[in-house]
């Protein structure tokens, strides 16, 4: 076997190969033929058994993992997070305090210990939430496919990128990621993107002749790993796999440093810094209203110390992330891959979706239905890929789907693995290859006997590809499939009935009339011709001129069944829908249609030639049009343009993508959608969600959950905020009224966070989306998540709560019968009736989280036991408040005293007014919302 010196283990120095200055001489001087010796491979790829070999010896094709820091660190840095800062050192002053006074109160030792509870509680949700979504992003990128394609024993194959070993002899086409680092041996018009290395946007050129030595990223000869083939295809030999790449190189510098937030995770943070603030201002108005009342120094610090560490938002940002994050794996669940939490969010508010048609709106399994040849149309029976099936016709239509066939990248791999059969590479050359095989022909044989000499790539500019093909005793033919139109305006000449006669102006309008006819049908149509050529590799332009035209082949790719009504949903929730699709108008105006896109009598049609016509102000009015709108023709520097005017207009667009062309269109875009199946590696990169399933319902549930994610978020706002009102309020009232002692505690207070305030607005962000969640506008971009309505509501339930708890306490109170100077800590009704404000907090808090699962529909439509989560918090909350009133040492502990069953009844009216209240408001506005709609209507 040859040597393989050239080749280095991950991690090991560089060692003679094309990365190292040694390597220059030996790699990217030597001609394409010497490469294989040199890199110790051969032209047909390695023999499986030295696959083997060099996978033990080389490793996975994979860059390094960044270290993940030990669960104890994870626990750790918890601590130093901006709340728990402060709480420590809130719990620290206290425990000072405790040791200043004289005699001690137990009391404040509680504070201190109940301060770090809170801490202690936030630091392990935080802890298992960030290891909770480091597993989660880890399955869900496991997801999505990263395979390339290579020859292996003389054969084609497609294996997982993480398999390939150097030697591998590696196949690259437009819109491919580069697996491996690679020396090429054959390049046709090939040009790759080397930004993800050099920074330089623009594509380059590549060759697999020999250049001179020079430095490794200027070899004109070499692609890199983490770079795309943006035109043109190659046949390259692996150098170097995983961290011994130069993106391995770059990959490790970059991979410690640290994440952003989103900005919904900052808008939050600024959020609770303020409410701290307001709690920091109530606490010193408390302390400085308190202390003439005879209080001591120490004790009345203590109490403003605890008041403001209860009022403090402590769970709010896990919470946040909890909501996110289950929205991720609910997405995950549909089928829709979210790579950012930000994401998860913003799909809440898009208003428009630019959407391709092959794959997203329909099934991406190309069909041949007709044949048109010599002015006949001709029937192909059969569905999918399997090839069974019959092709009526005579001799010149076996011709037509034999050159199809030879012009074609594609491969028709068999059943296997549980697997039927399908295709590898292009969709619509699959259904070529299954055609040519009704037919009787068989592709591989039809290859070997017309071996190809030469291939120019389908580009979205000339919207065709031609190979040449040594065909015996006839020369060198170039043959050629593309857009009808376009290839027609190429030919000269047409096989007409068995004969090849020049391509008259009345022909030439039969052949359009027969391509619109078939388009009409909703067929993709592909036009086929040929011609002798002077030699194996003459230039494009030859190939692709004074054509003969052989035929037409319309092919269908049948809507998905669940996207009618995704569409509908769509309309529904207020989103506009604009198809954006390289195929002819009439073929994307009749799936349009059976989908529902489209249901006007005359849709708005605009081709990218007329698109290349508009100035800016043009596009603006054309988009601003309410219309239905259909773009065809179109290339993906057009959906970019389209993208861009959208944005300005201040719609936010979400686009679905599945070329390398369509990255800078999905990275501009405010939500990018790449498909999971059909898409290119690169198009998966530059998108925020993949759609495992490649389905445009995918996209409609992945906005159905995004908005239900930003309404959990509202939810446990207006939960967490109307308890705190409900806990201020007693002890403001208290202290204005002369009361000598407080409703209730800093310690119940955080006994309250701990057990009914956390658990519950957890469970809220679990909550299933409303039913009528995709029947609203969407979300302005301008509304801010504190919003007014968010602020009215906790308002609202705020005062509900704090008037009944505040009722409660001054009627037990006042049963006592003695004046307010009177009363003492140790006083039985007092300690009765600190109990009853903390339970009846717990008790109306359980009926506010009912109350708030909802912003429009009554709760019991929504089924009081359809989020068992949030009942099993509520309950658990109740029962620790029992606990506080009946166990001894809790009693001691919190200055409680047993309750009655009537004590409990009471309390239970409280929290059933304060859900009939919410109730009342919700039906008002649902009839408030009818009149309107009614007048609307008039």
């Amino acid at each position: 076997m040859p040597a393989t010196t050239n080749l280095r283990r991950p991690g090991d120095a560089p060692g003679p190969g094309i990365h190292s200055p040694e390597a220059g001489p030996l790699a990217q001087t030597l001609p394409p033929a010497d490469v294989f010796a040199a890199l110790g491979s051969d032209p047909g790829g390695l023999p499986v058994a030295e696959v083997a070999a060099r996978a033990v010896r080389y490793g996975a094709n994979e860059l390094p993992r960044v270290a993940r820091r030990a669960p104890w660190r994870q626990l750790a840095a918890q601590f130093t997070d901006l709340f728990a800062v402060v709480l420590m050192v809130a719990s620290a002053i206290t425990f000072l305090a405790w040791g200043l006074q004289r005699p001690r109160d137990s009391g404040t030792l509680q504070l201190a210990v109940a301060i770090l509870g809170v801490v202690l509680l936030n630091a392990v949700i935080g802890f298992v939430q960030e290891y909770s979504a480091e597993r989660t992003a880890e399955t869900l990128q496991a997801m999505v496919p990263h395979a390339c394609r290579v020859l292996r024993g003389g054969e084609r194959r497609e294996v997982p990128v993480r398999e390939l070993v150097p030697g591998d002899v590696v196949l690259l086409e437009a819109g491919d990621a580069v697996p491996a680092d690679c020396r090429l041996v054959e390049a046709y018009d090939l040009s790759v993107n080397n930004a993800a290395l050099t920074g330089e946007s623009d594509a380059v050129t590549r060759t697999a002749e020999a250049v001179a030595a020079g430095p490794v990223l200027q070899a004109r000869n070499a692609v890199f790993m983490g770079t795309d083939v943006v035109v043109g295809s190659a046949k390259a030999v692996v150098c170097a796999t995983g961290a011994a790449t130069e993106f391995g190189r770059i990959f490790r510098l970059a991979a410690a440093a640290p994440r952003q937030r989103t900005p919904l995770q900052r808008q939050v943070a600024v959020m609770a810094r303020r409410v701290a603030v307001a709690a920091l201002v109530t606490g010193a108005v408390l302390f400085a209203v308190r202390l003439p009342t005879g209080q001591s120094l120490v004790s009345s610090f203590v109490f403003a110390l605890g008041v403001m560490v209860a009022l403090v938002p402590e769970g709010l940002p896990a919470t946040l992330s909890v909501s996110l994050a289950v929205g991720v794996r609910r997405m995950a669940r549909r089928h829709a891959l979210v790579k950012k939490l930000l994401a998860v969010e913003a799909l809440g508010s898009t208003t428009v979706v630019c959407t391709d048609k092959t794959g997203t709106l329909t099934e991406a399994e190309m069909t041949v239905v007709a044949v048109w040849a010599g002015g006949v149309t001709h029937a192909v029976s059969g569905v999918g890929y399997t090839p069974e099936g019959e092709v009526s016709g005579d001799g010149q239509v076996h011709e037509l789907l034999r050159v199809a066939a030879l012009c074609s990248d594609a491969r028709l791999v068999p059943p296997s693995d549980r697997r039927g059969w399908r295709v590898l590479g292009d969709t619509t050359e699959g259904a070529l290859l299954v055609a040519a095989a009704k037919a009787g022909l068989d592709p591989v044989s039809e290859e070997a006997a017309a071996p190809r000499t030469a291939d120019y790539p389908f580009d979205p500019v000339r919207k065709m590809m031609s190979v040449v093909c040594a065909e015996p005793g006839d020369g060198h033919r170039a043959y050629v499939k593309g857009a009808p139109h376009e290839l027609l305006a190429r030919c000269s000449g047409v096989d007409w009935q068995g004969a090849s006669r020049p391509l008259t102006d009345d022909t030439r309008a039969a052949v359009a009339a027969a391509a619109d006819e078939l388009a009409g049908q909703g067929l993709r149509v592909l036009g086929v011709a040929a011609r002798t050529v002077s030699g194996p590799r003459p230039a494009q332009g030859e190939a692709e001129n004074g054509l003969t035209l052989l035929g037409l082949v319309g092919m269908l790719d049948p809507p998905r069944p669940e996207v009618s009504a995704a569409v509908a949903a769509c309309r529904s929730a207020g989103i506009r829908i604009v198809m954006v699709t390289g195929d002819h108008p009439l073929t994307a105006e009749a799936v349009a249609r059976r989908v529902g896109i489209v249901r006007e009598a005359r849709p708005t049609v605009v081709t990218g030639d007329r698109l290349d016509a508009m100035d800016g102000k043009d596009l603006d009015r054309l988009l601003a049009q309410s219309g239905e709108l259909l773009l065809c023709r179109v290339s993906p520097e057009h959906k970019m343009r389209v993208v861009t005017a959208f944005q300005r207009r201040g719609e936010v667009v979400a686009v679905t993508g599945d070329g390398a062309n369509d990255s800078p269109a999905l990275k501009h875009a405010d939500i990018g959608v790449a498909m999971g199946t059909s898409g290119t590696d690169v198009a998966r990169e530059a998108a925020v969600m993949v759609l495992l399933d490649d389905s445009f319902a995918s996209i409609a549930v992945a906005v159905r959950l995004g908005r239900s994610v930003y309404q959990n978020i509202r939810k446990f706002l207006v939960y967490l905020f109307s308890h705190n009102i409900a806990e201020l309020v007693p002890i403001l009232a208290a202290t204005f009224v002369g009361f000598p002692l407080v409703p209730i505690s800093a310690v119940q207070i955080l006994a309250i966070d701990l057990g009914s305030d956390v658990l519950p607005a957890l469970a809220l962000g679990t909550e299933p989306p409303e039913p009528d969640v995709m029947e609203r506008p969407p979300r302005s971009r301008e509304e801010r998540l504190f919003s007014g309505h968010v602020v009215r509501r906790f308002l609202f339930l705020g005062t509900i709560q704090a008037i009944g708890v505040c009722a409660v306490f001054f009627w037990r109170v006042n049963s006592a019968g003695i004046p307010y100077s009177a009363f003492t800590a140790d006083n039985p009704v007092y300690r009765e009736a600190i109990t009853m404000t903390q339970a009846g907090i717990v008790v109306s808090q359980f009926f506010n989280a009912l109350a708030v699962r909802t912003e429009r529909q009554s709760v019991l439509r929504a089924g009081l036991f359809s989020n068992p989560l949030l009942l099993a918090a509520g309950a658990l909350g109740i029962a620790l408040m029992a606990a506080i009133s009946y166990a001894p040492f809790l009693q001691a502990v919190f200055h409680t005293a047993p309750l009655s069953p009537a004590d409990w009844a009471v309390l239970a009216c409280l929290g059933l007014l304060l859900l009939l209240a919410e109730e009342t408001r919700k039906w008002r506005l649902r009839r408030r919302e009818a009149a309107a709609e009614e007048g609307a209507h008039r």
